[in-house]
């Protein structure tokens, strides 16, 4: 269950929206004061902050800037005030959203859930690992789409990238030129396979110690090529 912290100073305005959060699902707190809201905001877990902007002791754009400098958690502002100024500063603190007084209590949950989605997604991205091959000191990192052999990294362009990742995942498959290049270049090779012969070279002369003797992309004569394990 998502934990969600409301610093409202109007208790009417503070109840409704934590009803309203309590019907979909949250679990809420309140608090009335800037200073004691800023303190629960900086020493515990909130999923997401609801900050009025007009508050007693610390206003909410206080409380934003100082919680963006050490958490990420989503922030939604709201305020009666409707002057721009207030919003784009608001924002460049770094709030995730504003809200104008009045609001639909339901479009402030829309809001929330919206938001908290948007977070989940971005940490669940966050914490994937890039995907890797590495075979005989050649290491591709699909994920950053970089490669390195030896520990040197090498550049590559689209078209070679893909081609070299495509061949290393599919080790041992002989593949002809003509497979290659509707592999790759997502078409039917009408007389342009010489691309694919072009785009090998190019690949050995990055990732192979002797081209003339490569350990990586086999030539089958007659047929077309193969990634040796």
């Amino acid at each position: 269950m998502s934990k969600i912290l409301i610093v409202e100073d109007e208790e009417s305005i503070a109840d409704l929206e934590k009803d309203y959060l309590e019907l979909s699902g949250f679990e809420v707190e309140i608090e009335n004061t800037g200073d004691i809201g800023l303190k629960r905001a900086m020493s515990e877990e909130y999923d997401l902050l609801i900050l009025d902007l007009m508050l007693p002791g610390v206003d909410g754009f206080e409380i934003c800037r100082q919680v963006r400098e050490n958490k990420n958690t989503p922030i939604i502002m709201v305020s009666a005030k409707k002057d721009d100024i207030d919003k784009i500063r608001g924002l460049g603190l770094g709030a995730d959203d504003y809200m104008t007084k009045p609001f639909s209590p339901s479009e402030m949950v829309a809001r929330v859930k919206a938001h908290l989605a948007r977070y989940e997604r971005l940490m669940n991205s966050s914490h994937q690992e890039n995907e890797i091959i590495e075979i005989r000191g050649l290491k591709i990192d699909k994920t950053a789409r970089r490669v390195w052999v030896n520990g040197e990294e090498k550049n590559f362009t689209t078209k070679e990238f893909d081609l070299l990742t495509f061949l290393a995942q599919n080790p041992n498959h002989v593949y002809t030129k003509e497979e290659l290049f509707h592999q790759i270049w997502d078409m039917e090779s009408v007389g342009d396979i010489a691309t694919v012969t072009v785009h090998v070279k190019k690949i050995r002369e990055k990732i192979e110690y002797d081209t003339a003797k490569p350990q990586y992309i086999e030539t089958i004569w007659g047929v077309g090529y193969r990634f040796k394990v």
